[in-house]
Parts: C-alpha cells; sequence; structure tokens
C-alpha cells in the first residue's frame, strides 16, 4: 500500500516533467498523509493541469462521508469492477507527483519505517484516479486514491504491496481519458522493475504526522534502530496510513 509520501522537488521542476500549465509554488513536504490536500495532474480542455484534492477518495454515490471507508489506495487487480473505481479508471485518471514514500516491515516485533524511492534520485508520478464527490448542499470535495499493484521481487521484502508508477514516456497514455477504451493502459498498472527503486530504514519519527521535516529522510543506523525501539512499539499503531491528519489542514 501507500499510506505516507514525500515532495521534495522545486516546483518549477515538477512543472517542467509533469508540463501543468500552472505555476503553483510551494515548500517541500516531507511526511504527506491521508485527508490531507495533495497535488494531482490531469487533463482538461486538451490540457494538463495542476490541482489539489484530498487524499481519501469518495465515490458520487457516497450520501454520508462520515460513515465511509477511507479509500487512499485502489488495487489495480480489481479498480476495473470495483463500484468505488470502476468509472474514475476510465474517465478520471491522474497523476501524483512525489518523490518517493515510506513503508512499515515488521522488524524484531515492532514496525520500522523506511523510505523508498527512485535509484537514480529522480521525481515520479503516481498513478491514480480521482472523483468530484458533491454534498447535500451542493458543496463539492475533489479527491483521488493512489493505485497500487502487487510488489516486484524486491520491494516485496518490505511489503507485499507498492504503489504503481507511470514513467513520463507513458504519462499522456495514462492521462488521456477521451474515450472509455481501457486496454491502452491496462500494461501500465504494474511493480516497478527490479532494482528501479532503493530504500532505507528511518526514524519512528515518521510516525508522527506533526513531524514534516527533511531530517525524516535520513538514514538511522541499527542502533539507531535500537534506540528507538521501546518508542517504535508505541507508535506502530499509528503508521502506514492509519493516522489521522493530526490537525494538518493543508499540504501547502
Amino acid at each position: 500500500m501507500c499510506g505516507r509520501f514525500v515532495i521534495t522537488s522545486a516546483p518549477a521542476a515538477l512543472r517542467q516533467l509533469f508540463g501543468y500549465v500552472e505555476q503553483p509554488n510551494f515548500p517541500p513536504r516531507y511526511n504527506v498523509a491521508p485527508t490531507q490536500p495533495i497535488p494531482v495532474v490531469l487533463v482538461e480542455n486538451g490540457a494538463r493541469h495542476f490541482r489539489l484534492m484530498r487524499w481519501g477518495l469518495l465515490p458520487s454515490w457516497v450520501k454520508d462521508p462520515r460513515g465511509f471507508t477511507l479509500l487512499i489506495n485502489a488495487r489495480s487487480e480489481t479498480v476495473l469492477e470495483k463500484p468505488a473505481f470502476k468509472n474514475a479508471i476510465r474517465r478520471r485518471r491522474g497523476l501524483i507527483p512525489a518523490d518517493g514514500y515510506y513503508e512499515w516491515k515488521a522488524v524484531d516485533g515492532r514496525k520500522q519505517p523506511f523510505f523508498i524511492h527512485r535509484a537514480d534520485g529522480e521525481p515520479l508520478g503516481f498513478a491514480a484516479v480521482f472523483e468530484t464527490w458533491v454534498g447535500p448542499n451542493g458543496e463539492e470535495l475533489d479527491t483521488v486514491a493512489i493505485v497500487t499493484a502487487a510488489a516486484s521481487e524486491d520491494l516485496a521484502t518490505l511489503h507485499d504491496r507498492v504503489p504503481v508508477t507511470i514513467s513520463p514516456r507513458d504519462f499522456e497514455r495514462w492521462l488521456d481519458c477521451r474515450g472509455d477504451e481501457i486496454d491502452a493502459v491496462l500494461p501500465l498498472m504494474a511493480a516497478p522493475r527490479i532494482g528501479e527503486f532503493a530504500w532505507h530504514p528511518v526514524s519512528t519519527r515518521v510516525n508522527r504526522v506533526a513531524n514534516d521535516d527533511a531530517q525524516l529522510l535520513l538514514p538511522i543506523s541499527a542502533e539507531e534502530m535500537e534506540a528507538e525501539a521501546p518508542k517504535a512499539k508505541r507508535a506502530a499503531r499509528k503508521a502506514a496510513g492509519a493516522s489521522p491528519d493530526d490537525g494538518q489542514g493543508s499540504l501547502f
């Protein structure tokens, strides 16, 4: 799955890579969590645009969001059949700019966080599907979920699911929702190639959403991991995407 991610590239670099017309200016984020607004690149009227959407998809048919499960991920194997995603995957596909994400692995009975990123250090685009939810009083909320796939052999040592990442050469194909055909994008919903990503253990400070600083990305030693172990056990239940917003209501 993907429950936390990172955006550290300069805004100008991301705009050049993804090709959207807006010129947003924003600081780096080191601990982006579900329910927060996140950037999504989409195509409208033949051009790419930058939009902020809530991470956690709400299908249009939901009456009361308070009683609906938070859908932060969409499984590639079932995205065409699940009622929450089957329309979005055909008509509302987007890309989420990122520079990496976190995953938690059981180590000696506790949850150890790892930072995962492209081995070449380049930014990446998560495959995403989105919906606009309209409330009973006409209020609108743009919401989004990250598409995931079964992990490749190397990343499976951390978790059995990984976010689907779209190569820049395939951005146009993924974002093209002009027709109702889906066959062209099915091959894109796959795990990264073996060796495409690298990772290292990081501090359990990432478990707390309020912590959002560059120190979260630094590798930690075995000794530091051991020193954090008691704290990690207490915080494990808050890790890996289950955390609330912690009052942090804006991405930028």
